[in-house]
């Protein structure tokens, strides 16, 4: 429970400089990418086992998006540090240290989307369900 308290409540960068900024928000990025791609492991797995229950879903999983999925996710994690430091340059020191807080949200936001196709997938097995037994 530590370690969650850890991961989601990080302490913010009180240099705010640049380079601590940037140093701040990579050294977890090796983080968001572990949790993230469980997230995705989840939803594989599942979305993978739904299919398999009758009247089945044919899923067929290519690779080519996933990574496009990866690399989007760490794009969108670099704008956490883009926006902490454009908000150091318009606000100066005054800016609030947002860093824990975006990283917090972004985490949520990333698992949360990498999970939607689970109720997306079973909406589709339901939907093909009802057909097959009100026909």
């Amino acid at each position: 429970m530590a370690m969650l308290g850890q991961l989601l409540f990080p302490a913010a960068d009180y240099r705010r400089t640049t380079l601590s900024t940037i140093a701040w928000w990579e050294s977890r990025r090796v983080r968001y990418n572990l949790v993230v791609g469980a997230a995705g492991i989840v939803t594989m797995t599942i979305t993978g086992l739904i299919s398999l229950v009758p009247p089945g879903l044919p899923m067929v999983y290519d690779w080519r998006p996933i990574v496009a999925y990866g690399l989007l996710a760490n794009v969108c994690y670099s704008a956490g540090w883009l926006i902490e430091l454009v908000m150091l340059r318009v606000i100066g020191k005054r800016a609030p240290a947002i860093g824990p807080a975006m990283f917090r949200q972004g985490i949520a936001f990333s698992v949360g989307l990498t999970l939607l196709p689970i109720p997306i997938i079973s909406a589709g097995w339901l939907v093909r369900t009802a057909m097959l037994l009100f026909r």
